[in-house]
């Protein structure tokens, strides 16, 4: 398997630091507000490459945070908690407001088909292990406190930034549109790990330290949870590209500073879902959550269909209309699996079946390219074998792509088949009401006999006779029309 390390900026073999096991950490919401869309297409290919590990044999541990304390305003350490402020907004203590939205979110995760991950701590869980980070990065040298608050030396570092390389005057703060460089910090790139009550007295949550009374960092919570359940060596560490710097670049100096050797091997960041207008967020045009795409008439896993139809490490650009071609092209690929027998009987060809697993595991395989691994589905289908072993591959395939190919389109026959049964159950009910005005009316068994002497003389392909039939009975004021559903007649 190739994985894209952001670290190294290339395509790496995927080998564990444990031959069969994995280690994976994904960064958690911010429990404040809904998730939007943009957020999920994140979670979901998270999901879909842990689903793949699992796929492939590896026994997985993923672990993820969630956010309920520290993270601010500005990802720079600056501005209020977003906490904070969600439970302003909606006049709630802010454990209120982590409660309801982590629930809202692991609602839309079950939506989409994302697995809950082995491990979900919240991050006021572990206060205990962010200061004892704290205290040893300070007893090596590598933090510092000013103004009340515990600050991250960046300049004790050989390698501050790794995903990209930017100049120093780039990691200026200050330079962002609304937010003030931090006086207190003695390098521009320095961070918080532990903010005291003398910057943010009005701050909800807090806890006694050996600096006072305060709360975390937003990026010490993500090193301290993941060493907590994962020990001092990563495999997989994902997060949406936002994630990069400065979150993940902290992570990395704190936790190699703290441990003393390499972190983790391999990172993995989603890009950006945007809207036509630019990247999508919670503060600019239409919020689009899942809840939306509902109200809208588009069921979740359309949304997902969408979202694999592209690869992980490109932009995908979202509109309605694209939503709507998408919901073509997957009820399209449903009707097309929902017409396979299910009882048929018929065993599995494994030497077909063998070859054609071979195209999804090795678009897979290719740093996780879920469209070609979607075309393998079409693939599938196009295959000149018997539907047993087609129903048996799409059922292996959607372990790991999680459409519901086979709940949908099983839903779809039973639709189909309550249809026909409708159908059926009214043209019973119409000949009986038929043969009812037949018996109490000579002209309407008259006209009945003549329809289907007409029906017999089409079948013969006597077209002359069929229209001398329809003729007469219009001289007799009776007018015949053709149906998909047999012909009726109407008395003028």
């Amino acid at each position: 398997m190739q994985l894209y390390n952001s670290a190294t900026h290339q395509k790496e073999e995927f080998i564990p630091h444990e031959p069969g096991k994995v280690s994976m950490y994904t960064c958690g919401p911010t429990v404040y507000h809904f998730a939007h869309i943009g957020n999920l297409r994140t979670y979901m290919m998270e999901d879909v490459l842990e689903k793949y590990l699992r796929y492939a044999g590896y026994d997985v541990t993923r672990v993820m945070n969630i956010t309920d304390v520290g993270h601010l305003s500005s990802d720079a350490d600056e501005g209020e908690d977003k906490m904070l402020k969600g439970a302003r907004r909606e006049k709630k203590t802010v454990m209120e407001i982590a409660k309801f939205y982590t629930d809202a979110f692991f609602a839309d995760c079950e939506k989409l088909n994302i697995k809950t991950p082995d491990i979900v701590q919240p991050a006021t869980g572990c206060i205990d292990e962010y200061i004892h980070l704290i205290e040893t990065l300070m007893e090596k040298g590598y933090a510092y406190e000013a103004g009340g608050n515990i600050y991250f030396d960046t300049s004790r570092l050989e390698k501050y930034y790794i995903f990209n390389d930017f100049k120093e005057e780039d990691l200026d703060v200050g330079v962002r549109e609304g937010v003030e460089a931090d006086g207190n910090k003695r390098n521009k790139a320095d961070f918080v790990l532990w903010f005291t009550k003398s910057k943010f007295d009005d701050q909800e949550l807090k806890w006694p330290s050996p600096w006072g009374v305060g709360y975390p960092g937003w990026h010490i919570e993500c090193s301290g949870i993941s060493m907590k359940y994962l020990g001092d060596t990563l495999d997989i560490h994902c997060g949406g590209i936002d994630n990069a710097f400065p979150h993940h670049t902290n992570e990395i100096a704190q936790s190699e500073a703290y441990i003393g050797h390499p972190w983790c091997k391999y990172w993995v960041h989603v890009l950006h879902l945007n809207t036509t207008g630019g990247k999508m967020s919670k503060s600019k045009g239409e919020f689009l959550t899942v809840s939306l795409l509902e109200e809208k008439g588009y069921d979740p896993m359309v949304y997902r269909f969408f979202c694999l139809q592209s690869h992980y490490r490109k932009s995908l650009v979202f509109s309605w209309e694209n939503m709507d071609n998408a919901t073509i092209a997957y009820n399209k690929l449903i009707t097309r699996i929902a017409a396979l027998n299910p009882d048929s009987g018929e065993a599995v060809d494994e030497t077909a079946y063998e070859s054609l697993r071979e195209g999804f595991v090795k678009a897979l395989d290719n740093d996780l390219n879920t469209s070609l691994a979607v075309t393998a589905i079409y693939d599938v289908l196009k295959a000149k074998v018997n539907d047993a072993t087609k129903l048996a591959l799409l059922s292996n395939f959607d372990t790991v792509l999680s459409v519901g190919l086979l709940d949908h389109a099983a839903a779809l026959r039973e639709k189909q088949a309550a249809e026909r049964a409708a159908a059926e159950e009214a043209k019973r009910a119409a000949a009986e009401a038929e043969a009812a005005a037949a018996a109490a009316d000579p002209f309407v068994a008259e006209i009945l006999a003549a329809i289907e002497a007409r029906k017999a003389a089409k079948k013969a392909k006597n077209f002359a006779e069929a229209d001398r039939i329809r003729d007469e009975l219009a001289a007799k004021g009776v007018t015949l029309t053709d149906t998909a559903q047999g012909t009726t007649y109407t008395i003028n």
